[in-house]
């Protein structure tokens, strides 16, 4: 099995910063891209942000400025670095990562964390 766990959700005040950071375990032998989405009560779930294994990267032009995507193959983790953060930016963030092994190959989701910026 493919694991993706979330982390760095909570409550923030417009304005402020948070830093969710995404962990893969399990047996696999690749990550490709890594992905953030984030899907608001009522909403479409969206890409934020997205990294190859290259280290290319993709930042969705509204949160452009104020976030910042990020990975470390070493540790099999993804980050994204929250900036500037408005009420908009609310929503569940969900860690998406395109895993290859010797049984798989596919894409896989965490569970999602919470993400909230009130005053």
């Amino acid at each position: 099995q493919v694991h993706l766990v979330e982390s760095g959700g909570g409550l923030v005040q417009p304005g402020g910063s948070l830093r969710l950071s995404c962990e893969a375990s399990g047996r696999f032998s690749r990550l490709h891209d890594m992905s953030w989405y984030r899907q608001a009560p009522g909403k479409e779930r969206e890409l934020v942000a997205d990294v190859t294994s290259g280290g290319g990267t993709f930042v969705k032009d509204s949160v452009q400025g104020r976030f910042t995507i990020s990975r470390d193959n070493a540790k099999n983790t993804v980050s994204l670095q929250m900036n500037k953060m408005v009420p908009e930016d609310t929503a569940v963030y969900y860690c998406n990562a395109f895993v290859v092994g010797v049984d798989i190959r596919g894409d896989y989701w965490g569970q999602g964390t919470q993400v909230t910026v009130s005053s």
